[in-house]
């Protein structure tokens, strides 16, 4: 039986989600964007401004912020690559509220970041608190542009 993929991706400036449907093409994968029910605006993602509400929701360690849709069907996959910037250091909360929404059992997580400052750090391994049931975690990595060399190497180290 074939590894059926689905690549997901929150993205709030475009960078990560054209390095997800880079990978998604390479690996033959879905892609899906997280994507919020309430867009962030600039405002929104002000990280300076101690009242935005990304600085908000990364101060409240129990903050869900709602997406918009639903993967169709989950449990048809094997592997799932998760997608996401560095906020303060981690997965913005809404990562969160993605690996809680679904039952992980038995599928293989591989958790790759954008960032313009800090690499993955412990923002992987924090994930794995969020997702209960048999899952195997593959190694996380920061990944900026869509270089197919980059994507390649990874996916073969982590596939």
């Amino acid at each position: 039986m074939a590894n059926k993929i689905l690549v997901a991706v929150f993205s709030a400036s475009g960078v990560t989600k054209r390095v997800g449907k880079e990978i998604a093409k390479i690996c033959g994968g879905d892609f899906y964007e997280i994507a919020p029910k309430e867009k962030y605006t600039m405002g929104d993602l002000n990280w300076m401004n101690k009242k935005s509400r990304s600085s908000v929701e990364m101060n409240d360690p129990s903050a869900r912020p709602e997406i918009a849709g639903t993967v169709a069907d989950m449990a048809s996959y094997d592997t799932v690559i998760i997608g996401f910037p560095i906020w303060w250091g981690v997965a913005p909360r809404i990562i969160e509220t993605f690996l809680e929404s679904y039952d992980f059992s038995g599928k293989t997580i591989l958790p790759f970041c954008t960032s313009g400052g800090s690499g993955v750090g412990y923002s992987d391994v924090e994930l794995h608190k969020n997702v209960s049931g048999d899952v195997k975690w593959g190694k996380g990595i920061q990944i900026n542009r869509p270089k197919e060399s980059v994507i390649t190497s990874w996916l073969q180290d982590v596939l």
